[in-house]
């Protein structure tokens, strides 16, 4: 069976809430976890998060940081998630990424990274990542 995060469309895990995410699915089957119609709606949510949320609103700049939010230790061994999400980037975990627009590399690698460590898996599709990316960037 596929993880959880490919069956839902949503790569990072993004819990419900209150939010009304474009691509969400009508109908949300999953009681934790928001549903989405494609993962390329999936990645723009997770993109959204990470750079408008994380980055401009929290002002959270390294893999450290953004791990510890994203994946608190109540929940998660953030320690072990930040030292894979660092070494699948081959970034410092307390490099800063720099601004998404200008290092959209970054972002990228943190993103799939991410999506590694929640899925369990590296067969991702990157094609709709890099398509979640430009949705993402389209709403700005």
């Amino acid at each position: 069976m596929l993880p959880r995060g490919i069956r839902n469309n949503n790569p990072l895990n993004i819990r419900r809430s209150k939010d009304k995410w474009k691509g969400m699915r009508a109908q949300q089957s999953d009681a934790a976890f928001v549903q989405f119609e494609s993962m390329e709606y999936g990645w723009r949510a997770a993109f959204w998060l990470l750079t408008r949320t994380y980055y401009h609103k929290y002002r959270l700049y390294t893999i450290r940081t953004i791990v510890q939010k994203w994946a608190p230790p109540l929940e998660n061994n953030t320690i072990a998630y930040v030292n894979q999400v660092s070494r699948l980037t081959g970034l410092h975990p307390d490099e800063p990424l720099g601004i998404p627009s200008d290092h959209p590399e970054h972002w990228l690698a943190l993103a799939a990274a991410m999506a590694i460590q929640e899925n369990g898996t590296a067969a991702l599709d990157y094609f709709a990542l890099l398509r979640g990316w430009t949705l993402c960037r389209q709403d700005i």
